[in-house]
């Protein structure tokens, strides 16, 4: 069994968002409607039409004709953090009001497995790649040759192996047991950036959607973000079970693995991933003049080195964790790491800009102030 423990409010979700058609804000909660039941409610009269008239055109659903609904036929109510956030979503653009939902069945909100078995596989690979193997990359683009769909994946091979070789094949992680919607809530995320004042010096700003971004100390002046997640302290437990005829002497010479993959190498490869994830972010912190992120970022420095020595690890997963959570080449040489980066269209213009990258966080904010970082967890296996 494992038992991943939320340490920040984490999204891991199936794809699915609340459209502002979906829901109404009510009490300073995020109603969910129960379309079924309205349907046949309003089908009893001659109100339907109006209602599928409002569907259709309105980017909102208009309180004042159809605030009942939100009293009387909620699906489910999702509280907001804080209720200072009700103001910011009655002033947010509706195509900014579209909220990402934790995976869930019928049976309720649960963690799904591949979720945490990709966040493994990401951090095995950074701990198990070459130091000189991004410069070699680098190097081939450079010397001509056409770039790769994938340009990272012989790299990837060759650090935990494909097919029949794949190294995480030793491990299966099952989807977590469900939980009860108590422990989720609705938070309001904006996207910090870093705006360059200098040599090396920068300052905070805060991203508008389509109108670049406003000074830090003005953060109520960008767009905001809803989320639906879980709140610190949820803990997820599912199946965990490891193939131990994979890890024979005489299976792992054919499949060429030099050593056993055990939960315990993989913890190891995570702590080392979290570390370096957690060192950039404290630099970001610094950058950015964000005390309260700097100082939740060095509360997960020091829970990861009690961890450690206590047979877990941190990930961070999910919606939001950024790039970093998502790259196995962060522990590259900075200049080899963006001259590669920059040999890519879909970074090319970040890296031409010369400031640090990523130059943008995703911040959580508790309390309607800039807090912490979104998606990071602690796992164990206790079984």
């Amino acid at each position: 069994m494992y038992r991943a423990t939320v340490l920040t409010p984490t999204l891991v979700g199936d794809g699915n968002r609340l459209s502002p058609i979906d829901y109404m804000v009510w009490r300073d909660q995020v109603n969910v409607l129960h379309q079924t039941r309205i349907f046949k409610l309003l089908a009893k009269g001659p109100r339907l039409e109006g209602y599928l008239t409002q569907l259709r055109k309105a980017s909102k659903l208009d309180f004042a004709s159809w605030g009942g609904f939100a009293q009387n036929y909620a699906d489910r109510r999702i509280p907001f953090e804080d209720p200072a956030y009700t103001p910011y979503w009655n002033n947010a653009p509706a195509e900014n009001l579209s909220i990402p939902t934790f995976a869930a069945t019928e049976a309720g909100p649960f963690l799904p497995g591949a979720a945490i078995k990709g966040a493994l596989r990401t951090a095995y690979v950074f701990a198990n790649t070459r130091p000189a193997a991004i410069r070699e990359l680098a190097e081939k683009l450079t010397a001509g040759e056409r770039l790769a769909r994938r340009p990272s994946e012989s790299m990837e091979q060759h650090a935990a192996g494909s097919g029949g070789s794949d190294r995480m094949r030793a491990i299966s992680i099952g989807d977590s047991n469900h939980r009860p919607r108590e422990t989720f809530k609705v938070y309001m995320l904006r996207l910090s950036t870093l705006i360059a004042r200098g040599p090396e010096q920068y300052a905070l700003g805060w991203k508008q959607a389509g109108r670049g971004a406003v000074e830090g100390r003005r953060p109520e002046d960008s767009t905001p973000t809803f989320a639906e997640m879980a709140a610190p302290g949820t803990a997820f437990e599912g199946n965990w079970r490891e193939n131990d005829f994979l890890n024979r002497e005489e299976v792992r010479q054919v499949l060429r693995w030099n050593k056993p993959v055990t939960h315990q190498s993989l913890f190891e490869a995570a702590n080392l991933y979290a570390a370096k994830q957690l060192e950039l972010h404290a630099q970001y912190a610094k950058w950015s003049g964000l005390d309260a992120l700097g100082a939740s970022v060095a509360g997960l420095q020091n829970r990861l080195e009690a961890v450690r020595n206590d047979g877990g690890c941190l990930v961070a997963i999910g919606w939001g964790a950024g790039f970093l959570s998502k790259s196995a080449a962060i522990g590259a040489d900075e200049a080899e790491h963006r001259k590669l980066l920059g040999m890519m269209p879909f970074y090319q213009r970040a890296i031409q800009t010369g400031l640090p990258f990523p130059k943008t966080r995703r911040v959580v904010f508790l309390k309607n102030k800039p807090a912490t970082l979104p998606g990071w967890m602690e796992l164990r296996v206790t079984a």
